[in-house]
């Protein structure tokens, strides 16, 4: 197989195929000057008729040269695909995430899922204008995330040795984001119930709720076999993240947290009201899944 390269003028290349490799066969500067290439030879223009011995001429014909014999290619592998009776592709193909609706727990025990319903609700309380943080589908967030790869801590380094570290440094935990709940919950349960007649956390009163969270902020609520102010730090990015999520993952539900901060969501153009600081946003909102009316 036989074919040139035009260079630039006056320099092309021939190359040739000798078995799966392409190599320069013949240099040509023009017309009537051809120069061959032998084999194991470099082309420093001996052999070429006209061609000057200048350092610059030899760079350059030095440096074409070595840019061409690079190109060393499998012609096993140089097979085009022939297409067919439409495109090779689906229209609008991808993996876009799956919805989560409201529904059993997936990860929680139901005593765990009253628990952590109780928690976003104190974190994020209702108001007249605005749901807290269970009816906004916080706890039905985190449970679906502690199912699936962030739960496992899918894609992080797991491995030892593990020690305490500074902040900048992240979680340096043997125990997975799922495991650190399970643990903390149960220690929560254990430490209400000794500490409120027996009542585990979802039954105790709000202020006694607040209570509860504040002394965990704070580190002064011990919690058996873990930190207490790592478990209400971890909770309360999750409670965010639920609130303020795409609702396509089972929080911010009917996007009341976009609503409430006048965000529009997921839509193609809001660019006139980028510098409109102050006011609110006159269309709803919409999400991954479309606009839910």
């Amino acid at each position: 197989m036989l074919f040139s390269v035009d260079a630039s003028p006056p320099w092309n290349f021939v190359f040739t195929i000798q078995g799966s490799t392409m190599v320069a066969k013949e240099i040509r500067l023009s017309a009537n000057a051809i120069g061959k290439i032998a084999p194991g030879a470099h082309s420093t223009g001996e052999g070429i008729p006209g061609s000057s011995r200048s350092d610059f001429g030899m760079r350059r014909r030095q440096f074409l040269v070595s840019t061409a014999m690079t190109l060393v290619f499998s012609a096993t592998s140089a097979q085009a695909l022939v297409v067919k009776d439409g495109l090779p592709w689906a229209p609008s193909a991808g993996t876009p995430p799956t919805t989560i609706h409201p529904g059993p727990w997936v990860y929680f025990t139901p005593e765990e899922g009253a628990a952590v319903e109780a928690l976003v609700d104190r974190l994020i309380p209702p108001d007249p204008q605005t749901p807290g943080g269970k009816d906004a589908g916080c706890a039905v967030f985190i449970d679906r995330q502690l199912a699936g790869s962030y739960g496992s801590a899918e894609g992080l380094y797991m491995h030892g040795p593990f020690a305490d570290g500074t902040p900048e440094q992240g979680d340096q935990s043997p125990l997975t984001p799922a495991a650190r709940y399970r643990q903390a919950l149960a220690a929560l349960d254990k430490y209400c119930r000794a500490a409120y007649a027996g009542k585990p956390f979802a039954q105790i009163s709000d202020d006694e709720k607040d209570k509860v969270l504040s002394g965990l902020e704070k580190d002064e609520v011990q919690l058996e076999g873990t930190s207490g102010r790592a478990f209400f730090e971890y909770l309360l990015q999750n409670t965010r993240e639920g609130f303020f999520a795409d609702p396509v993952y089972g929080g911010n539900r009917d996007m009341v947290g976009w609503k409430m901060v006048g965000f529009p969501g997921a839509r193609y153009d809001y660019r006139d009201w980028v510098e409109r600081h102050n006011e609110r946003y006159p269309l709803p909102p919409v999400g991954i899944a479309g606009r839910r009316e």
